[in-house]
């Protein structure tokens, strides 16, 4: 993972889910409903604990250390290291989030083979990220070559991110979508749905067949 960037610059990363609460909420909203009921999670890439935090996952890995040290104060146990080679045990957790991350990182196939060694029999894996081809995905690559944090960012569609599930290893799929464009300020009373297309956030969720 190229993070950099979240090293350098930590607090600029976590104020932005201050100066745009709502969409923050609403992307939060969609990964809270892709998770188990209970059980132990683990965050890669989980930066400054923003979603970790409030949706009570215990662990978090980030290599940018200054980010885990903002994430402390929102009660994570963070590890500094690489999603490429978690630093945990074989079937350690229940579930696995990766939020926004997927886009940074240059082995993405090996950070699911990681994520799920160390996911329990029956684990589930969440990744939530901003769909190239929705109307948000096309805004972020309009601008990624002015913004220090997705300048490198490769971004995916649904049916890339679909192939990272394949069927022989993963079972009950699910999709869901918010942040919906509407032309006027309703636009954040919104509720996640399921399926894509018309969603720029996007939640992919599967279940190992171990």
């Amino acid at each position: 993972m190229n993070n950099n960037p979240y090293q350098s610059y930590s607090r600029e990363y976590d104020h932005w889910y201050d100066q745009n609460r709502p969409v923050y909420l609403l992307e939060l909203e969609a990964v809270k409903e892709a998770l188990p009921a209970s059980g132990v999670g683990l965050e890669i890439g989980v930066g400054t604990g923003r979603f970790a935090g409030p949706l009570g996952v215990e662990w978090g890995i980030d290599l940018a250390r200054e980010m885990l040290v903002r994430g402390q104060e929102r009660g994570l146990r963070g590890v500094q290291g690489t999603g490429e080679a978690l630093p945990f045990n074989s079937r350690s957790f229940d579930y696995v989030v990766m939020v926004a991350v997927l886009c940074f990182l240059s082995s993405p196939d090996r950070v699911i083979e990681e994520a799920d060694r160390a996911l329990k029999d029956g684990g589930r894996l969440v990744i939530g990220f901003v769909d190239r081809e929705s109307y948000l995905g096309r805004i972020y690559q309009a601008k990624k070559s002015k913004s220090r944090f997705y300048r490198d960012g490769n971004f995916y569609s649904v049916p890339e991110v679909l192939k990272l599930f394949p069927a022989k290893e993963w079972s009950e799929i699910a999709i869901r979508q918010t942040l919906f464009e509407t032309p006027g300020a309703a636009d954040l009373i919104q509720v996640p749905k399921e399926g894509f297309g018309e969603g720029g956030f996007v939640v992919v969720s599967g279940k190992n067949k171990r």
